[in-house]
């Protein structure tokens, strides 16, 4: 097993550095490489399958619940995008522009999508006349541009790829319910796809999106027990119907201005699986959305019917569904072994000529290890059996991690001695003012994560100022 050693050996343990940890999985794992514009990165044909997987399962949520997708431009004029103020100063500092078109300077600059709330509108506000023509369910998927100053694949980079819906309806009731639907389908999606739990919640006003009246938030511990905002779902109100001149002619025959939502995750869910279930040698996939569910290695490939019979259990397998690949490279089983648990493959079935003679192989867990000596005509029956337990198990590895790292505290004193030792969720009452809520962050570095729909009663009094506090708030340190 050296060229197992080896290559793990080149991976920093995430107890020792978890930034570097993260960046050597990546690498080695061949999700991304780094392209020559600094803060872009490349998808290599790994991370993109299992992009594909997540667009594909999201896609049909989102097609189930009425959903249709579109494609706006790419380029959105200045004056479009300063319609609507709160929006545009929000996301001012993160804007690449346009200047020049070929040789010719523009006459008016043109902004690379940050978001496309305000391309959206401009279209809504051309195309929807009457109530019969709402609600307008849209979503596309595509890259965005945001001119990050710190970047990390994945989790932050000036291009990412996205989905973003955006909704119109006749009334704030039809909008919220939006809003809420598609917040669950992303809790929905994370826990039972990707075997991450999330905290449900609602943003404060502090960090609600830009031009939002209300912003909701699933939050995911990742390993390190710091906290990842994984997927937002933003209600505007008719402020930017208003703005936009968005209005249609109600059943009364009278003009009224539509209630609006958007809604998104991006490639920050791949980093979310890397952080959430990795280990020192390597990814570990959930089944449900791996590229590859199985990989068939032949051991003592050079002995008579080896390749042979490991060339047959593949196709048997795959053609019981399941998603798998098989080895026949020269080389080692050794190297083999190390490369797929590197790129996190939940099994590994193993077949040699002593198997062969005793029809069975062997089955390798890639979250514990374990081995599972089957015989050739049960794998249909025993390999899902197992897949499922895998995603099962990661799941409850991941929440136990969560409730582990999670505490609770009174005052603000004692949420500094609780970070002195440990990094995780803190929950505690707040008054709701912002002035308490901007102290936490001064003090601790933790901003707020979310109101979850979950409340508890820990105390009568704000951590802070000591005033009553009737909602409970998480708090933690967050990528």
């Amino acid at each position: 097993m050296a060229e197992k050693k080896k290559l793990v050996s080149e991976i920093t343990s995430m107890d020792v550095d978890f930034a570097q940890w993260y960046t050597d999985i990546v690498k080695k794992a061949e999700m991304a490489d780094y392209s020559s514009v600094k803060g872009c990165i490349i998808m290599r044909p790994y991370a993109q399958a299992l992009w594909e997987n997540i667009q594909h399962t999201l896609d049909g949520m989102f097609k189930e619940t009425g959903h249709e997708n579109v494609a706006m431009p790419i380029f959105i004029p200045e004056s479009l995008l300063q319609k609507e103020a709160d929006h545009v100063e929000g996301f001012a500092p993160e804007c690449a522009w346009v200047t020049h078109g070929g040789n010719d300077k523009l006459e008016e600059r043109l902004c690379v999508r940050p978001t496309s709330e305000t391309l959206f509108c401009e279209h809504y506000a051309k195309i929807v006349r009457s109530w019969r023509d709402l609600p307008k369910l849209y979503n596309q998927w595509c890259s965005v541009v945001r001119w990050e100053k710190t970047t990390r694949p994945f989790l932050r980079s000036r291009e990412f790829w996205w989905q973003e819906g955006h909704t119109v309806h006749a009334t704030a009731e039809e909008a919220m319910e939006e809003t809420l639907r598609m917040l669950n389908i992303y809790a929905k999606f994370f826990e039972e796809w990707l075997a991450i739990p999330v905290l449900k919640g609602e943003k404060t006003e502090k960090e609600r999106f830009a031009g939002a009246e209300n912003t909701y938030t699933i939050e995911a511990m990742m390993h390190d027990c710091k906290a990842l905002q994984s997927g937002t779902s933003h209600y505007f109100g008719d402020g930017f119907a208003r703005a936009f001149g968005m209005q249609y002619t109600d059943k009364n025959n009278t003009l009224q201005y539509m209630y609006q939502t958007s809604w998104g995750v991006s490639t920050r869910i791949i980093g979310a699986i890397i952080m959430t279930h990795g280990d020192n040698e390597g990814l570990v996939l959930p089944p449900r959305i791996a590229p590859t569910q199985l990989v068939v290695i032949p051991v003592a490939a050079h002995k008579e019917g080896v390749k042979e019979k490991a060339t047959e259990l593949y196709e048997q397998v795959k053609a019981a569904g399941i998603r798998a690949k098989i080895d026949l490279s020269d080389n080692t089983p050794g190297w083999k072994f190390a490369e797929y648990e590197m790129k996190g493959i939940p099994l590994r079935l193993e077949v040699g000529p002593r198997d062969i003679a005793e029809g069975q192989c062997v089955l390798v867990r890639r979250d514990t290890r374990e081995k599972t000596v089957v015989k050739f005509e049960d794998l249909e029956k025993t390999i899902p059996a197992l897949l499922e337990d895998i995603q099962k198990s990661l799941y409850e590895k991941a929440l136990k991690n969560r409730e582990a790292h999670t505490y609770t505290a009174k005052s603000l004193d004692e949420m500094k001695s609780i970070l002195a030792e440990h990094t995780g969720f803190i929950k505690s009452m707040w008054c709701g003012d912002l002035a308490c809520e901007e102290k936490v962050k001064e003090e601790t570095g933790m901003p707020s994560r979310c109101m979850p729909f979950e409340q508890e009663h820990i105390a009568d009094t704000c951590p802070v100022c000591g005033k009553p506090a009737n909602k409970m708030v998480v708090w933690g340190i967050a990528y």
